[in-house]
């Protein structure tokens, strides 16, 4: 009955996703934006102490709730720590309402044929057994494009839906994202790549497995129509990829039927040094202008 309640929130819930996913290599940076420099730590754990302690203020403050926001992308370790009292998950739905996902990737393979694929991830059906017991609704992983190559582009593509196919066995619903880098020169190009690539696989896929695509802002408004329309697709949602928030904001006005799922973009202005009205003030504000622009 609870998947069933999710599955209906992320279908035709208004708001967007927020992205609270941040892990290895973009915590540091994360928590720099936040103002809190390595000063504040002095090992892993320390350092993924800070950025759940920035995580859970962002959850626990007033806007924070599912008139605005649909569903929210944890990391692992966020998925095992506690939000006020409750596990994460456990609290993001009963508390919220708002649906929770799990970023499982282990992060990229370098650089070949222009792309990032993922690496190997490890110990994937256990991850996924102790997402469904923890109420996780769906998965992300990340892959990164740097050039309008064909060949690694498709291999993105494919290996991205390989391990979905995997993801749904679980009754668990993926979240796809082939990140174009918003500064390549060559990226409508490879936006065009990328389309008729996910379009070939999206109709490989059986009637009932459903995916939701996170995808870069595109250089043609509306571009990711086809996308939308797709009977296998629950969403196609945006991540910030870099622009700041103005920007990003700007640029999803202009795609209709996409919503957000950002990141850097969502606590841009945040400080460990503001005080709950400073900061609630602040959140408030990105949480309303991401939810306005993310309605379809």
């Amino acid at each position: 009955m609870a998947h069933y309640e999710k599955l209906q929130k992320i279908i035709s819930g208004n708001g967007f996703i927020a992205a609270l996913d941040q892990s290895g290599g973009s915590t540091p940076k994360a928590l720099l934006q936040y103002d809190v420099d390595q000063t504040y730590y002095k090992n892993d754990t320390e350092m993924y102490d800070q950025i759940h302690s920035m995580r859970a203020r962002i959850v626990s403050s007033p806007s924070f709730n599912s008139k605005n926001i649909i569903g929210a992308i944890l990391f692992e370790m966020t998925m095992n720590k506690q939000i006020n009292g409750k596990a994460s998950a456990t609290y993001l739905w009963e508390d919220l309402g708002i649906v929770p996902f799990l970023k499982i990737d282990s992060g990229l393979e370098p650089e070949e044929n222009g792309v990032h694929l993922l690496k190997n991830i490890y110990e994937i059906d256990k991850k996924l057994e102790i997402a469904v017991s923890k109420g996780i609704f769906g998965t992300k992983m990340r892959s990164v494009i740097n050039s309008a190559s064909e060949k690694g582009i498709n291999e993105v593509v494919e290996q991205q839906f390989k391990i979905s196919e995997q993801i749904n066995k679980y009754n668990l619903v993926p979240i796809i994202e082939p990140e174009i880098t918003i500064s390549i020169a060559d990226k409508e190009n490879a936006e065009k790549i990328l389309m008729r690539s996910i379009l070939n696989n999206l109709d490989e896929l059986p009637k009932d497995s459903k995916v939701i695509l996170k995808l870069s802002l595109p250089e043609i408004m509306n571009f990711y129509l086809p996308l939308l329309n797709h009977p296998n697709v629950l969403r196609v949602v945006a991540l910030s990829g870099g622009y700041n928030q103005r920007n990003a904001l700007d640029k999803l006005r202009c795609n209709n039927g996409m919503i957000a799922s950002f990141s850097r973009a969502l606590t841009e202005g945040l400080s460990i040094n503001q005080n709950d009205d400073e900061f609630n003030s602040i959140i408030d504000k990105s949480i309303h202008d991401i939810a306005t622009a993310s309605k379809i």
